[in-house]
């Protein structure tokens, strides 16, 4: 009787302080980093210095698992199926988490109701670039240019829904212009053809366009964040020539929904620090990015809204999955 009750008595406190038994507990095996898009790309770039901090933080391996395709919705929708335990995290992006649930109607997730916000990672200004040969020198020249002869000025895209078209787009919509936008298989080859004076302009990533800055290949005219980057300092935001303008990629970690709270603040809290150390700060402004962070619950204010602004800006423009 002793027994019963006293193991009664242990069933009822381990349920009272369930979520906090768990925290305790937690981590006690590996943790899996989803990156809904191959290695090598901006995403897996931010995911290994994350991955290997927070392993050292945990005490356990934090393991970066690559799971590429349609638009990042394939390792997006496997951390929306997974058990929410803190053991499987996303590391996606505006594009897989706002963008997508605009442009595709049968997406297998919803990322407001499918996932806990855990923390904000990074943003990532872009830069609208011409060939070096170009005889435009500033935004308001070309702005110039499409207005005298509409349709003429090209831009190259890499696929829909990414940031390049969702950036000449918003340049469209706000200036008023014609633009025609080409589509490449990726940012290799729109690179290739503003390289080789096929288009007229590119809007890309700083990190990116940065090397054949220097070498003098292709001339920056502006930037797409409100203020300009200390890696270009010399170099305007499309906001100096039009008010408001504002539109910067980011990058941020998800868990499934239904992950404690516990162990989601457990885990913001330690990325939080991670984020502010002067080595992790250091190697993302060499790249153009801007280290982001913050609370749980003005990620998911943030989120909210970004999910809000591209519902309403994809169905404005008329842009349509393929």
């Amino acid at each position: 009787m002793k027994f019963n009750r006293r193991m009664a008595g242990v069933l009822a406190a381990m349920l009272l302080a369930g979520p906090s038994v768990a925290l305790a507990a937690w981590p006690e095996k590996p943790i899996h980093l989803v990156v809904p898009y191959p290695p090598g790309g901006m995403t897996d770039v931010f995911a290994r210095p994350i991955g290997q901090k927070l392993s050292e933080r945990l005490g356990q391996p934090v393991i970066i698992d690559n799971r590429p395709g349609a638009g990042a919705t394939i390792g997006s929708a496997m951390v929306a199926r997974a058990a929410p335990d803190g053991y499987t995290l996303v590391l996606g992006t505006f594009g897989s988490h706002a963008v997508n649930d605009a442009l595709m109607p049968k997406l297998p997730y919803n990322s407001l109701t499918d996932f806990a916000p855990v923390i904000p990672v990074a943003a990532v200004p872009s830069v609208l670039s011409v060939p070096a040969s170009s005889t435009i020198k500033s935004l308001p020249e070309l702005l110039a240019a499409a207005r005298a002869k509409p349709g003429e000025l090209t831009h190259a895209s890499t696929g829909i829904g990414a940031s390049p078209q969702l950036l000449i787009e918003l340049l469209k919509q706000t200036a008023k212009v014609d633009i025609l936008d080409v589509m490449y298989n990726g940012g290799g080859p729109a690179l290739t053809a503003l390289l080789g004076g096929q288009v007229s302009m590119i809007f890309d990533t700083i990190g990116t366009s940065l090397p054949q800055i220097r070498a003098g290949k292709i001339r920056p005219i502006a930037i797409s964040s409100s203020t300009r980057s200390p890696l270009l300092p010399d170099v305007p935001t499309v906001a100096e020539t039009l008010p408001g303008f504002n539109l910067v990629p980011w990058f941020a970690i998800w868990a499934p929904a239904g992950t404690p709270p516990e162990i989601v603040h457990r885990l913001n809290h330690e990325i939080d620090a991670i984020l502010k150390s002067p080595e992790v700060v250091e190697q993302f402004s060499s790249i153009g990015a801007q280290v982001m962070g913050g609370s749980v619950e003005d990620f998911a204010a943030f989120h909210k809204a970004e999910y809000a602004r591209w519902a309403t800006f994809i169905k404005t423009t008329g842009i349509k999955a393929p």
